[in-house]
């Protein structure tokens, strides 16, 4: 079972395979269509594509945020869709980076299917390594998915302004963190307290994940001797986020929990606090 990520070799494995389900994720948040043409134009064969806006959100009501968790009952619905069962091995990937892939992976894992990962690298390195696209658009093969969801990993507007002894690291780049250039919220800064790691950091220049123990020195070094189970992560709307998460994953820090409204949220009510 995969629960982080897997590489190229590893997937072409496994190609066909009944019991795995392979959701392209790609995504461009100026052109929320970008994903689903390119994903028509050409994927790894079999895969069904998830759109972040209509499958891996929720409905906005203009003060949760920009990608609001679906309810657990939506989620239930659109995996069963995506053909996910209680056997499945999930494999999310998108252009490269995995940001968005991480999401896909986050929303599984919150659910209580763990058998989930993120193609290391994306589509990029699928097709460095094997080339083979398949064209068109693939209709999945409707099953019940189960849910054991971890309430618990996931914290609301109000619990995160009450979680004073915890640790907030915010993912956004550090111009945004610091409140210069904010393009996607009304209002820049970040929630007061917070630490900033560019989720970029976790990446190696070819966009595949640092190795485990550099990964590991790095969040050691964010954390500070805290433990993992008290660091709440966050970001513009919940979606890189879930990067970090993944990447103490993969150093072997899991226990973290996630902000999904994240600095969309909290900077929509002017009487929340903010720091620049």
């Amino acid at each position: 079972m995969y629960t982080t990520l897997i590489t190229v070799p590893d997937l072409s494995k496994h190609l066909g395979d009944p019991r795995w389900v392979v959701i392209d994720c790609r995504f461009d948040l100026s052109n929320p269509e970008w994903g689903e043409e390119q994903y028509a134009i050409g994927h790894i064969p079999g895969a069904r594509y998830a759109h972040l806006d209509r499958d891996l959100s929720g409905t906005k009501t203009g003060t949760n945020g920009r990608h609001p968790l679906p309810t657990v009952d939506e989620m239930v619905s659109r995996f069963g869709a995506m053909g996910v069962g209680p056997a499945t091995q999930v494999v999310a990937y998108d252009a490269d980076s995995g940001v968005y892939a991480a999401r896909l992976w986050w929303m599984l894992r919150f659910m209580g299917h763990s058998a989930a990962a993120v193609l290391d690298g994306g589509l990029a390195r699928w097709v460095a390594g094997s080339g083979l696209l398949q064209p068109g658009r693939v209709t999945p093969t409707p099953t019940e998915f189960q849910a054991a969801p971890r309430t618990d990993w996931r914290l609301s507007v109000d619990d995160t302004a009450r979680a004073r002894d915890s640790l907030l690291v915010d993912a956004r780049s550090p111009e945004r963190f610091r409140g210069i250039n904010e393009t996607l919220d009304k209002v820049g800064g970040h929630i007061p307290g917070a630490r900033n790691y560019f989720f970029q950091q976790n990446l190696a220049d070819d966009q595949t994940f640092k190795p485990a123990a550099t990964l590991r020195d790095q969040w050691d070094a964010v954390l500070q001797g805290r433990r993992p189970d008290e660091v709440v992560m966050y970001c513009g709307s919940g979606v890189t986020a879930c990067h970090n998460l993944l990447a103490m994953e993969v150093a072997g820090l899991p226990g973290s929990r996630l902000f999904p409204g994240s600095w969309s949220e909290w900077s929509a009510d002017p009487r929340r606090a903010v720091e620049t």
